[in-house]
């Protein structure tokens, strides 16, 4: 086991209506002000928002609203978002919503504090020295942005997605309650169980050390996520079901799994955030494409590791039964695992690749993911 540090300050709040409880948890965090960041209009058809504003109102705190954040989260909505919280003074950013919204919280929290263009960060000009606080109320899980200090951004104008990383931007209290979480979509479920075991086995692929509690972790997040993904396809009411699926979710990206490993990298994150910028995928969906493809392409430089994935997450005997069940199993959820399946033609390879090279530049790996083995492993999907 390699030497590591672990630190995750995050507080979570979790269970049944504990959103009405956040005026509170931000008052006792010593904050009288927020900007609160919303996606879709669901927030206020459902009423949370309401029951958010009203606890807010009890607790003597007071809020700009900020809303329409979308998938594949935007920096021009990012930019909007920080002048409202400068021009108010704002003391901290609510994300209610997925994990765009909690991504953009963080970004906002960040480009506030910050006298220039917050893409500073992203392009690594910049490294994030102070930032407002962040909570977050989660509406989906999948990208475990409630217990990390992770965004990811979408500058719309360069058609670049990258991200930035710092426990500045960790929420301070993140209220995950499962029953806010039951009306995701059959499709945005099945995308968000891929986001969730991506999160997973890149590193435990790529590692040079990776010790055996680590990897059983990660079997046993792959195959809880597999197991509630298919009861909730069954029945999405089971409140069990998807209070397990959002408690794994967050323990898939909080610092646990890599915790101990060695040499680690997110290749698959590299090449999907291409996916995501050129065509609008959904990061899930995008990720079910890659994700065969690159298995079966980098296999050979870890095939231990490949043939225990087969065998304790499907029960087979080979590297290449692995992959061939993770892929089935993505097919069967409803979650593209070509590049035909998700609307991408295949004369778009190589400006993926060439945009995807750009990042892995940015990343460190531009050395080994070259714009022709980005290409070569795209023509696996």
């Amino acid at each position: 086991m390699n030497d590591f540090t672990y630190y995750n300050p995050t507080k979570i709040e979790f269970g049944k209506a504990k959103e009405n409880n956040i005026g509170q948890y931000i008052k006792d965090s010593g904050v009288k002000s927020v900007l609160i960041l919303t996606g879709s209009s669901r927030i206020k058809d459902n009423g949370v928002f309401k029951r958010v504003t009203d606890s807010l109102d009890s607790a003597g705190i007071t809020y700009k609203a900020v809303e329409g954040v979308v998938s594949n989260p935007l920096l021009w909505k990012v930019n909007e978002a920080i002048k409202v919280a400068k021009d108010n003074n704002l003391e901290a950013v609510l994300g209610l919503g997925g994990g765009s919204v909690a991504d953009s919280a963080k970004a906002i929290a960040a480009g506030a504090m910050y006298d220039g263009d917050v893409w500073d960060f992203f392009i690594q000009k910049a490294v994030v020295t102070k930032a407002l606080k962040v909570f977050t109320i989660m509406t989906l899980a999948a990208t475990a942005s409630e217990m990390n200090g992770n965004s990811v951004i979408m500058n719309d104008e360069t058609q670049q997605k990258y991200s930035i990383a710092s426990v500045l931007l960790n929420p301070v209290v993140s209220v995950v309650n499962a029953e806010l979480q039951a009306s995701v979509t059959p499709e945005y479920l099945a995308y968000s169980a891929v986001d969730i075991i991506s999160h997973t086995i890149e590193v435990y692929f790529t590692a040079s050390v990776h010790p055996n509690f680590n990897s059983r972790i990660v079997e046993s997040i792959i195959k809880t996520v597999m197991e509630t993904t298919e009861i909730l396809i069954a029945n999405p009411d089971n409140y069990d079901a998807r209070a397990e699926f959002a408690w794994v979710s967050a323990q898939a990206l909080n610092g646990l799994t890599p915790a101990g490993t060695l040499g680690g990298t997110f290749p698959n994150h590299c090449i999907e955030h291409s996916l995501s910028a050129l065509y609008n995928v959904a990061h899930g969906a995008g990720l079910s494409v890659v994700i065969p493809a690159w298995m079966k392409w980098h296999k050979d430089q870890n095939i231990k590791q490949y043939e225990r994935f087969a065998k304790e997450v499907f029960g087979k005997n080979s590297a290449d039964e692995g992959i061939v069940a993770l892929e089935a199993w993505f097919d069967k959820i409803g979650s593209p695992t070509t590049l035909e399946k998700a609307g991408i033609p295949r004369d778009g390879i190589k400006g993926l690749a060439q945009n995807a090279h750009e990042l892995s530049n940015l990343w460190g790996l531009g050395s080994i993911y070259t714009v022709e083995v980005i290409m070569e492993i795209l023509e696996k999907a």
